[in-house]
């Protein structure tokens, strides 16, 4: 399995960006799938997730502004940024958690993206 996210890039403060995740390989099912980000120095923290039943989790500092949605047909997760600050710079990665690839009685796997370079200028 393999998460391939895009969509990062250089924007201004106060400006938008759209990231895109996409999974792919031997896929059944995919239980979680969300956005971390790391800044440097620093260890990966959650920014939103979404689980299978729709239920969303966000990082305070990004609630209000950022919005996690989900494509499960193409496997597929994106992060909605708006109304982003310098303080949102940061390699964005994506996640997908209790991934089964054959069936229910598969052991749930957890797997990474590449990561994203988000920079927001003041």
């Amino acid at each position: 399995v393999q998460l391939q996210a895009c969509g990062g890039g250089f924007v201004q403060a106060g400006g938008s960006l759209r990231l895109s995740c996409a999974a792919s390989g031997s896929i059944f099912s995919i239980a979680g799938m969300g956005w971390y980000r790391q800044f440097p120095g620093q260890e990966r923290e959650l920014v939103a997730t979404l689980d299978g039943g729709g239920r969303t989790k966000f990082a305070h500092s990004v609630k209000g502004r950022f919005t996690i949605s989900r494509d499960n047909a193409s496997n597929k997760v994106f992060l909605h940024m708006t109304s982003l600050r310098p303080e949102d710079t940061a390699v964005y990665y994506c996640n997908a958690e209790g991934v089964l690839r054959t069936g229910w009685r598969d052991p749930e796997e957890n797997y990474w993206g590449q990561g994203t370079l988000v920079t927001v200028s003041s």
